[in-house]
């Protein structure tokens, strides 16, 4: 059984969310088993804990902060400096990888080619690597300054940039971002209703902001008769149960979800979507064709997330509950005419098998031969011929 290593972090969602689905796409393949590596969490358990809700308060409470760390991160020449003191994380990736004695490593978190970068000059590195891009445009240089076999990137003006940065041509992948092998195995009946034969349009607000914001939000869309809103509350116990206190004898008929693996389904059966541009949110929207109203854009990594859904007129930017109503009020305007524009554009750029394109490029340049599938109109797999004779360079 061939071994495959994919190195992810839980320093957002983003990073799992994209090595959960090529961790499925690998092992669809036979004699292929593909295995997640969270090197941070399994190094320092408590530590990985503390600063991921460090960073993810950061983000939310000081994105100001967040900004400026994150420009320094891509520009400052120190940084390298800075990865060298992971020298017991980097140790201890160099003894799984011999105990397990991968073919290929996938890396969606942009440490980890750095740490690979010096494993493979000590000589403990002998299989490609490949890196998966979870950003898209803003991408910051942690991800392209460190060398790799292949970059996957999630659109052709991602890969532009990273031309303009000296990425050479035949290592860039315009692949789309993995999302769930659901979006491609898309049931036929998991679709929105059509406006044309109901009144009634479904709005899916998936929270990940404050809680008061949250609430303006929930309130503001639970007056009107003609909405059935659907809320996502994650683990928060507490604002699921103020939801459910709100949706009581409000206007429009509501739905309170606490933590659920439904989110594919629920982005399928929509019109619209309001939530954060986080990577995995925006590209499941992208992939379910259901339009993105964006509430919440974190500087950085999340400006180009919204710039892709702007640059390509499939939704909008919103952040007020007013602002937000009044947005769907003109999606729904006139037989949806913008509802149905922006689906439109969606339907051009979702790439809803990425992952499986991502598994069979990597595998077929470690020597493995399979048929690259591409996703059919009615979500049907299919197979076309992959060229398997691009050279791989260290």
């Amino acid at each position: 059984m061939a071994k495959i290593l994919i190195l992810t972090a839980g320093y957002g969602e983003g990073h799992n969310s994209a090595a959960r689905a090529l961790q499925s796409a690998f092992n669809e393949q036979p004699g292929i088993e593909a295995e997640l590596i969270d090197l941070f969490a399994l190094r320092a358990p408590r530590l990985n804990h503390v600063s991921r809700r460090g960073y993810l308060k950061l983000i939310n409470t000081a994105p100001k902060v967040w900004s400026w760390l994150y420009r320094w991160l891509d520009r400052s020449p120190l940084v390298p400096h800075l990865l060298r003191t992971l020298g017991s994380h980097r140790r201890l990736l160099a003894r799984i990888i011999a105990d397990k004695r991968p073919v290929a490593l996938v890396s969606t978190y942009p440490v980890y080619p750095w740490m690979l970068n010096q494993l493979q000059r000590e000589g403990k590195v002998g299989c490609p690597q490949f890196t998966v891009i979870t950003d898209a445009l803003t991408i910051n240089s942690l991800w392209y300054r460190a060398g790799s076999n292949g970059w996957f990137v999630t659109d052709h003006d991602s890969a532009a940039f990273l031309r303009t940065k000296g990425v050479p041509d035949t290592k860039i992948h315009v692949s789309g971002f993995p999302v769930a092998l659901g979006f491609a195995d898309r049931p036929p009946h998991w679709q929105p209703p059509d406006p044309m034969d109901t009144p009634t349009y479904r709005v899916l607000f998936m929270i990940n902001s404050g809680r008061h914001a949250a609430l303006g939000i929930a309130r503001a869309l639970l007056q009107h008769r003609q909405w059935h809103v659907t809320f996502t509350a994650g683990r928060d116990a507490e604002l699921e149960q103020e939801l459910v206190q709100l949706s009581k004898d409000a206007p429009a008929r509501a739905e309170v979800l606490g933590w659920t693996d439904r989110i594919p389904e629920l982005l399928m059966t929509h019109h619209v979507v309001i939530s954060k541009a986080g990577g995995a949110t925006t590209q499941e929207s992208i992939n379910a064709l259901c339009p993105l109203v964006v509430s919440q854009i974190v500087p950085g990594q999340e400006e180009g997330n919204y710039e892709l859904i702007r640059r390509n007129e499939a939704g909008a930017h919103a952040e007020t509950p007013a602002e937000i109503v009044a947005t769907l009020q003109r999606a729904f305007a006139n037989d949806a005419a913008l509802w149905r524009h922006w689906r439109t554009n969606l339907q051009r750029i979702a790439q809803p098998a990425a992952a499986r394109h991502i598994a069979t490029t990597v595998l077929n340049q470690t020597g493995f031969v399979v048929p690259r599938l591409t996703n059919a109109p009615d979500g049907a797999r299919s197979e076309a011929p992959i060229n398997t004779t691009e050279p791989v360079s260290p």
